[in-house]
């Protein structure tokens, strides 16, 4: 099956790699940043960077054909290891069903931004 790169509209990288790369049934993303839709502005606090990072990610699951009962795990990359109970809100929103969760990892890393934040990065099995 040939490699598919998925692109989206309201984040791109600085790099020449896809948001997304997808092979038969599995789709993994490049890393998510916290950025402002359409924009490279960062928010300064950990909430709205996490709302964005979902924003993205329903966008690439979405050009995917995917959606989030696709997602198998889901990994944030934080440098302040406290950004992870604020994680728990949103994510619960999406997944609602605790027999029907992905996996999620967070890792402590540092941003290198100068700024506080967070990244993250999913893997999604799709079988259609």
């Amino acid at each position: 099956m040939p490699r598919q790169s998925i692109d989206i509209g309201s984040f791109a990288h600085q790099n020449p790699l896809p948001a997304a790369s997808r092979i038969g049934p599995m789709i993994m993303s490049s890393v998510i940043a916290p950025f402002d839709p359409g924009t490279r502005n960062m928010p300064a606090d950990f909430p709205a960077q996490i709302e964005n990072i979902f924003h993205h990610t329903k966008e690439i699951l979405d050009a995917a054909g995917a959606t989030w009962d696709d997602v198998l795990k889901m990994t944030f990359f934080v440098d302040d290891i406290s950004a992870r109970e604020m994680i728990n809100e949103p994510w619960l929103k999406r997944f609602p069903d605790p027999a029907a969760r992905p996996a999620r990892h967070t890792m402590l890393a540092p941003s290198g931004g100068g700024k506080p934040g967070i990244r993250a990065e999913f893997t999604a099995y799709l079988e259609r």
